[in-house]
Parts: C-alpha cells; structure tokens; sequence
C-alpha cells in the first residue's frame, strides 16, 4: 500500500510517499481501505519528534480515517452493528496517513448520513476529544458559559458547535478578527480576539463579571493565571495541550475561594474501551446532529496525499505547514483519491 512515512524528525518535508506492506486487522480490529485521512496538531508534533506513538501502535502519522470496511474481526463488528463494505470513519493511535488502516472495531462509527468521506475524516480526532474533556470531564450542561481557546482550529469548530447544539453559551479566543467573525458565523455568541484585548477582562465584561463555567485550553502556561481569574464559581478548567508552556503561575486561593476543579487529559494512550464508550456517546448523541445538519464539519483545505511522481513536497507536507501556520479555519485533510 501506498502511504507517508516520517524519515526523520524535523520539517514539514519529512513526511515523504513510502509503500509499506497493508495492515492485518488483529482481534477487535477492522481493516478500512482509506479514501481520506484527517490531520491533526498532534500529526505534526509526532514530526517533529516531540510525540511518540504509544506501545504498540503504528510509527505511521495520522490519527484519524475514513473510508469502507475491507475485513476484520467478524463478531466484534457484529456486535458493533457494522460489516465489510460499510462505510465508516474512526478514531486511531497512529497508522492514519495510508490508504488501509487497521482500527479497534470499537472506535469505529458509520459515517453519518448525507457526509463525504473527506466531511467524515474530518471528524474523529476533535470530536472525541470536545466530547470527552468538555461533556464528560467538564461537564457542561445548558444555559452555561463555555470559553474555547482558538476558536477556529480544529478543536474549536467543533466545540462551539457541540456546545451550542447542547444549549451553551460559547464564547472564543481567535487570533484575528476575521477569525472572531468567522467563530460568530460557527454559532459562538461572542469572539475576543487575544492580540488586540485581554481574554480574562473581555470574558468577566462579557458575563457582567461572573466569569465562565467551563473553559477549554490548548495553550496552558501563562494563560491558566488568567483562565483561573476569570471562571465563575465553581468553574471547570480542562486543559489537552500546552502550546504555551507547561509551566503555570496562579493565584492558588482563588481555587479555593471559587471551588474551581483544574483537569485536563491526552486521549491517544487512553485504552480502547475508553475510547469505545466514548465513541458510543457520539453515536447517540452528536451523529443525530451531525446528520440533521445542525452541527457540520468544517474543513478548511483538501490536499492529495500521493501526487505526481517527482512531484515535491507531499500533500502531507503541504498540510502540516498550513497547519504550522496558523492560517486556517476548521480542519484539514489528505484524499487519497477514492471519494
């Protein structure tokens, strides 16, 4: 099979065309002849060489596919209400950038009614995650403040969208005010831009100086100070990735004060049970949404995973430096040429 390989830790340029042999499906697993292959910020921090695969998994990035079910592990798929020839999309621990991938039967999902597979790919890395840190970890119910840090990566689409079709009041950071617009469009009720306010004055003007229930951080560091200032009693920081730092200075008695709860979690070394439960949550919850349309993926670029021979670099390369570079609204994602 025909994939992308990393031949060494470095630049978007490392990520090269490679044929590896196809993948068997094990117990539990289904093997998926891929169509596209979503891209994440993890992609490209496992390039950089700064996020191994866990024990076991593929050295192959991506962690996200969709495509039709080729074989697999006959009762775990009967169990799992799927078959050979189904379309699906599902959530991996690596393996993603090829054109078959072998997935935990488990963290498979049908691709939801009216969806491309390129719409599908781009769907399980964040929303498992949103579902995971924001519903189950935070707990956010209806009527409450949420505050998503980049409100128009990939993450952040789909937690204003998952928020608000729950009832939320969504408030974002963005680092631009055409991004601020553009979250507005997504359905956040209010959009700070970071380089031109301060978010933790903006959030406590905004909700007349109550603060937020729930905020959602990617960049940790010098923010938690401020994310801390402005919860509202009894908030909920979740942190899943520390872009800014991993070190954090803040006022510890407004913890105690406020009777804030600080967590945070990394999904891919979770087990595959875990990530089961979560994906039947989604299954139940968000697919009906996903397939009236009230919540839709957002998907900035397309690029070809194999191209032209001796054409340089890779669609995989071209990909991770539009995500390096910040310029961009929603996901990203490789065709593999069977959409």
């Amino acid at each position: 099979m025909n994939c992308i390989e990393i031949r060494a830790f470095g630049p978007p340029a490392v990520l090269m065309p490679a044929e590896r042999p196809i993948p068997a499906a094990g117990a539990g697993e289904a093997l998926i002849r891929v169509s596209a292959s979503g891209v994440n910020r993890p992609d490209v921090v496992q390039r950089a060489g700064h996020y191994p695969p866990p024990p076991g998994a593929s050295d192959l990035p991506g962690l996200e596919v969709a495509g039709v079910i080729e074989s697999g592990d006959a009762a775990a798929l009967a169990a799992a209400g799927l078959a050979p020839g189904e379309r699906v999309c599902a959530l991996v621990a690596g393996g993603g950038y090829a054109e078959y991938c072998a997935a935990p039967v488990a963290q498979c999902l049908p691709v939801p009614g009216g969806l491309s597979d390129i719409e599908a790919a781009s769907l399980p890395e964040t929303f498992f995650t949103v579902w995971s840190n924001v519903f189950e970890r935070a707990r956010l119910r209806a009527g409450e403040i949420l505050l998503v840090q980049g409100g128009t990566s990939g993450i952040g689409v789909t937690a204003i969208q998952l928020a608000k079709a729950a009832g939320a009041v969504v408030m974002v950071t963005a680092g631009s005010d055409e991004k601020c617009a553009r979250a507005v469009e997504l359905g956040a009720d209010h959009a700070i831009n970071y380089r031109t306010q301060d978010f933790a004055d903006e959030t406590m003007r905004l909700t007349g100086g109550r603060g937020a229930d729930v905020i959602l951080d990617m960049v940790a560091g010098d923010y938690v100070k401020r994310e801390v200032d402005c919860l509202a009693d009894d908030g909920r920081l979740v942190i899943i990735a520390v872009q800014g730092g991993v070190k954090a200075g803040f006022n510890a008695s407004l913890v105690l004060r406020k009777r804030l709860t600080i967590t945070g979690s990394t999904l891919r070394p979770r087990p595959v049970a875990f990530k089961g439960m979560i994906a039947q949550a989604l299954r139940e919850r968000v697919w009906p949404w996903l397939e009236q349309g009230s919540v839709k993926p957002v998907i900035h670029s397309v690029f070809p995973a194999l191209q032209a021979e001796g054409e340089l670099p890779s669609g995989a390369a071209r990909a991770h430096a539009l995500m390096e570079s910040g310029q961009l609204i929603g996901k990203v994602v490789l065709s593999w040429g069977q959409v």
